[in-house]
């Protein structure tokens, strides 16, 4: 058979599907002492985005044109930029023809994965670009034989692949000391398998060890200082770049300079960029020297936990007394109790994100274009979130108010001060801002390597706890961390403390913390609301 349109679409809801059975194992794959936005994630939310605008196109021009702009503009991280290219370089051979036969596959691999290894500034073997290049090579092979038809030269390319991402691990020693695969190859894996169900009809048994458990999690050995040959830098950046091609080379030789794990895909005038760097400003300066960056995205590594949060829930709608409001409330938060706490002090929508899970300036754009008020305050509740919300400013024609919260409890904070009655933006804004200063905050997490820190060494796994937003104390066991970091907030002039309890709090240290207040505070009123959030089992607010 050959591919029309229509199993091009299919293919890529297969793929998308597939993506999301397996995101866990994915993500689990991780090399990094700190996850880097989990490639599994990173790879189905790209795949969403193709998937969706897909949808309504018909015929093979506007198929393949949806593959390659959605991709382009949904790429998340690393793993999901180089994929975009791939799919570019896919979507850009098909174009041209009606059908997709054997002979049309093979251009579009080898294309895919010379797009590919341009787009990365510095390849790396042992990842994504191997298994590709591999799967290429494999479809030149049996392309040039007689007779073979697309489902034959699709098992061909599958087992190929399959054989190069098993021996990922001996091309990078980073994948060999952390006993995994390479996460982003495992995906592209699955892309193949989606191609060659689609032309069979049969189902594809993939490799139990990589996709069903058995894969242990990513650590460096005991004692090791060093960083691996790709990651390690403290920044994520990315954003879509509007430039000439001809400044996309000195902007691609500055950013050599400045990090690594660097992408730059696109073309007609957009580009998407990601770099991890040490230095996130000079990285924007040199978007800005080459031409327009927007929908930017900064996040801290280093305050990445080990297991991502991956929200299925949607923005709350507002409370019918703050829904015509003069000037509208918009957070960013997690956890559905969280939700309903915004909620219920006024907020008109939220959006949904927060720690390993940045959302885009589009995405905050998006809802502030949704509420009925024409001035709007966004809530941030996350200092990687902070630079994303100043974009939205000049992106609308509302009034875009930003009160940078850094931390859930001071957004809580802010929306106590929210009387939506008063319809100056600019003194609200003003009062919330002085609401979220007051407050004392505090934040239970795991580290998720080990590391030297201003207050000692941390080993993977202890308990961190932070005051306002720095590391105070660290130690092995939950409830002796939470104690300490209790006893430093909660000071003689508290009158209440408020323990938000997440989706991960042990039972046990809440009612151990409980008690210990009651013994050591015993003047300080209490309160335990469950917030269901993800990754601080712990988030406290001291007035």
């Amino acid at each position: 058979m050959a591919l029309t349109a229509d199993h091009l679409k299919r293919v890529f809801i297969r793929y998308h599907e597939r993506l999301i059975r397996h995101r866990e194992a994915l993500n689990r794959l991780n090399v990094y002492p700190v996850p880097d936005g989990d490639t599994g994630t990173n790879m189905s939310l790209t795949v969403q985005s193709v998937v969706e605008e897909v949808g309504n196109a018909q015929g093979m021009e506007a198929v393949t044109g949806a593959i390659a702009h959605g991709s382009l503009m949904g790429a998340r991280g690393n793993s999901g930029v180089i994929l975009s290219q791939i799919l570019r370089g896919l979507s850009d051979t098909f174009r041209g023809y009606e059908e997709v036969g054997t002979t049309e596959l093979v251009r579009a691999l080898d294309r895919a994965s010379d797009a590919a290894y341009q787009a990365v500034l510095r390849p790396v073997e042992g990842t994504i670009l191997t298994v590709l290049r591999a799967a290429a090579d494999a479809a030149a092979e049996t392309g040039t034989g007689a007779g073979v038809d697309l489902g034959a030269l699709l098992a061909s390319v599958y087992h190929r692949a399959e054989q190069e991402l098993e021996n990922t691990p001996e091309l990078l020693p980073v994948l060999k000391q952390a006993g995994v695969v390479d996460a982003g190859a495992a995906g592209f894996l699955l892309l193949i398998v989606a191609f060659l169900e689609e032309v069979t009809g049969l189902d594809v048994i993939v490799p139990e060890r990589i996709f069903n458990g058995g894969i242990q999690t990513a650590r460096m050995p005991e004692g090791s200082d060093s960083r691996p040959t790709i990651g390690g830098l403290r920044y994520e950046v990315m954003f879509l770049l509007d430039a000439t091609e001809e400044s996309i080379v000195p902007f691609g030789e500055r950013w050599l300079e400045l990090g690594d794990s660097i992408v730059v895909v696109g073309g007609d005038g957009t580009y998407n960029c990601h770099i991890h760097t040490d230095l996130p400003g000079p990285a924007i300066e040199a978007g800005i020297a080459a031409g327009r960056p927007h929908r930017l995205q900064i996040t801290d590594l280093l305050d990445q936990p080990a297991e991502a949060f991956h929200a299925e829930e949607v923005g709350a709608a507002a409370l019918p007394e703050f829904a015509d409001a003069p000037v509208a409330v918009v957070p960013v938060v997690a956890g559905r109790g969280l939700v309903e706490m915004f909620r219920g002090l006024g907020a008109q929508q939220v959006v949904t994100g927060g720690q390993t899970m940045n959302p885009s300036t589009l995405d905050l754009l998006s809802v502030v274009n949704q509420v009925h008020a024409d001035t709007v305050i966004l809530l941030p509740n996350n200092k990687n979130i902070v630079p994303v919300a100043n974009q939205v400013t000049t992106l609308t024609d509302k009034r875009v108010l930003v009160v940078p919260t850094v931390t859930i409890p001071q957004g809580l904070a802010a929306m106590v001060a929210y009387f939506p009655a008063n319809g100056d933006g600019s003194q609200l804004a003003a009062s919330m801002q002085t609401a979220a200063n007051e407050v004392k905050t505090g934040e239970l997490t795991r580290a998720v390597r080990s590391s030297r820190t201003p207050i000692g060494e941390v080993a993977e796994g202890d308990w961190l706890g932070l005051a306002d937003g720095d590391l105070h104390n660290v130690h092995e066991n939950a409830l002796t961390a939470l104690t300490e970091l209790l006893e430093y907030l909660v000071g003689e002039d508290a009158e209440l403390v408020t323990i938000i309890t997440g989706a991960v709090a042990d039972p046990d240290v809440t009612a151990a913390a409980r008690v210990w207040l009651t013994a050591h505070r015993p003047e300080v009123e209490i309160e335990f609301p469950n917030g269901d959030q993800p990754v601080y089992p712990y988030l406290i607010s001291v007035e």
